[in-house]
């Protein structure tokens, strides 16, 4: 598609971004209404109007594009659509309800199973990383770029600490240190701003956690593979990944020579 498309499609998720996250915003520390979609799964109110927003707004610019959530039913005819919108309303819901401003608002426009335009939005920090396919990625409009860091000794990697320290590796990794946040959307993002210089996660994750944060590493001059290194493809019938590195170039190679091999359970 046209560049032009993927930048009307970039502003038009910058807009609908700012907009739903403004009404996670007024409601944070408000102990809204929560239940369980399924065990350790929490979802609330804030959840459901976010995305009903983000829904009004992008589909009723572009009723010909698919649709992708995590808070509406999968629609099979998704999978039909050149372009479709795949989106977290609120990515880090558990961080949202323990008033942690961890939480951010994700949305993304696949074409042809890749991402072309992208934003991950925290509305609490009015932290807006955008990219748009073959251009720099950008927080909140300034040119970002992932660290240059090669070795992965003191490395800033943001990653469970229970995993990454599990004496099941075949070697140990070096000491680095390790950190962590609620939305892995907002992991991948400081990854692509240098803050931290890579993220790593073992455990299955669906297509709505990391699209946005897939494009906005990239076009920051990072790398997003499985742990095997393998390209990440969305809007898949099963839309769930089994694992997702990010980092630099030099620091994605030293990482994946530790992961290519191993079998994840």
């Amino acid at each position: 598609m046209p560049a032009a498309e993927n930048s009307a499609d970039l502003d038009l998720l910058t807009r609908a971004a700012r907009e739903a996250g403004a009404i996670a915003k007024a409601a944070f520390g408000s102990k809204p209404k929560t239940w369980e979609k399924s065990k350790g799964n929490p979802v609330t109110e804030v959840d459901l109007a976010v995305n009903l927003k983000l829904h009004e707004l992008l589909l009723g610019a572009r009723n010909d594009y698919g649709w992708l959530s995590e808070e509406s039913a999968d629609d099979p005819n998704r999978l039909s659509k050149q372009r479709v919108f795949v989106i977290d309303p609120i990515d880090g819901t558990l961080a949202f309800i323990k008033n942690k401003p961890e939480f951010t608002v994700c949305a993304a426009v696949v074409d042809n199973g890749r991402p072309v335009a992208a934003v991950i939005f925290n509305p609490m920090t009015d932290e807006l990383f955008a990219a748009v396919q073959g251009a720099r990625a950008t927080l909140n409009g300034k040119p970002i770029s992932v660290s240059s860091t090669a070795k992965l000794e003191g490395a800033r990697t943001l990653v469970a600490k229970d995993v990454i320290r599990h004496p099941a590796w075949p070697r140990p990794w070096p000491e680095m240190t390790v950190e962590n946040r609620a939305s892995i959307a907002y992991r991948m993002a400081l990854v692509a701003c240098g803050t931290f210089d890579s993220m790593l996660s073992f455990s299955s994750k669906h297509e709505w956690d990391i699209v946005a944060g897939d494009l906005i590493v990239r076009e920051a001059g990072g790398l997003v593979t499985s742990h095997t290194g393998a390209e990440l493809r969305y809007n898949q019938p099963i839309p769930h990944l089994r694992s997702v590195i990010c980092a630099g170039p030099a620091m994605h190679e030293a990482i994946l020579e530790r992961t290519r091999d191993i079998k994840l359970p």
